[in-house]
C-alpha cells in the first residue's frame, strides 16, 4: 500500500491547519486505496485564535498536540518523519501553514521554513516523490527547492506576486482545478484561498490527491 505523508501545522484554520483541507485530505488518500502517515511539528504553535471571535487568546498550544485532533490521535513529531518510508508528501492549508510551518504570514519573502518540513519534503523531491501542496501551504516551495517551480496560491495577486519574487512561477487557478508542474512533480491547488464552501474547496484537493497518487513510483 503506498504511503502518503500528510504535514499538519495544528488545528483549526486561525492558526493551524484548516480542518476541512486537511479531513478532505485524508478522505481522498484513503479512498484512492493509500494509507496517510500525519506528522506535525512539536513545538509552540505562534500563536492560539479565538474562532468564535476571531481575536488572539492569551493560550499557550502545541502544534503536534493539536494537529492530534484532526488525525484521532495518529500522529508522529515531523522530525521522526522520514522520506525512505513515503511514496509521496502532502501539506493542507490554513494559516498553520504560514505561521508554523513557516513565517511567511511576517516575514513575506523573507520567511524562513521550518527545518523538519524543509528537509522531509527536499528529501522526498531528491528521490523523484510527488509533492502536494494546499491553499497557502504552496508559499513555501520556492524556499523548499533549489529550483524554479510552478505552482498556483489561486487568484490572489498581492501573494503571486509575492511567491515569484521568491523565484517560483505563479499560475492563476480556479478553485476545481490545480496546477501541475511535471518536472518537478509538484501539485498544487487553491482549496480555501478561493472557496466558499466545503464542497468547492474538495474539488480541487480530491484532484490534487489523484494526482499525486498517480505520479508515485
Amino acid at each position: 500500500m503506498k504511503k502518503i505523508g500528510v504535514v499538519l501545522s495544528g488545528s483549526g484554520v486561525y492558526d493551524g491547519s484548516e480542518i476541512q483541507e486537511a479531513v478532505i485530505t485524508l478522505l481522498a488518500i484513503a479512498r484512492s486505496g493509500a494509507e496517510a502517515v500525519c506528522f506535525a511539528p512539536d513545538k509552540p504553535q505562534a500563536d492560539v485564535i479565538n474562532h468564535l471571535t476571531n481575536n488572539k487568546s492569551n493560550e499557550h498550544r502545541n502544534v503536534l498536540v493539536e494537529a492530534a485532533r484532526i488525525t484521532r490521535g495518529a500522529i508522529t513529531p515531523l522530525e521522526q518523519a522520514d522520506a525512505n518510508e513515503l511514496d509521496a508528501l502532502i501539506v493542507p492549508g490554513g494559516f498553520g501553514a504560514a505561521k508554523n510551518l513557516c513565517d511567511f504570514a511576517s516575514k513575506g519573502s523573507e520567511c524562513q521554513i521550518d527545518g523538519d518540513l524543509r528537509r522531509l519534503a527536499r528529501d522526498c523531491h531528491a528521490q523523484g516523490k510527488p509533492l502536494g501542496f494546499i491553499c497557502i501551504a504552496p508559499v513555501m516551495l520556492p524556499k523548499i527547492l533549489d529550483v524554479p517551480v510552478r505552482l498556483t496560491i489561486g487568484t490572489d495577486i498581492d501573494t503571486a506576486e509575492i511567491v515569484e519574487e521568491m523565484g517560483a512561477e505563479h499560475v492563476p487557478c480556479p478553485v476545481d482545478d490545480i496546477v501541475v508542474d511535471e518536472e518537478q512533480k509538484v501539485v498544487t491547488t487553491p482549496a480555501y484561498m478561493l472557496a466558499t464552501r466545503i464542497d468547492e474547496a474538495a474539488l480541487g484537493i480530491e484532484k490534487l490527491v489523484a494526482r499525486v497518487v498517480d505520479m508515485t513510483a
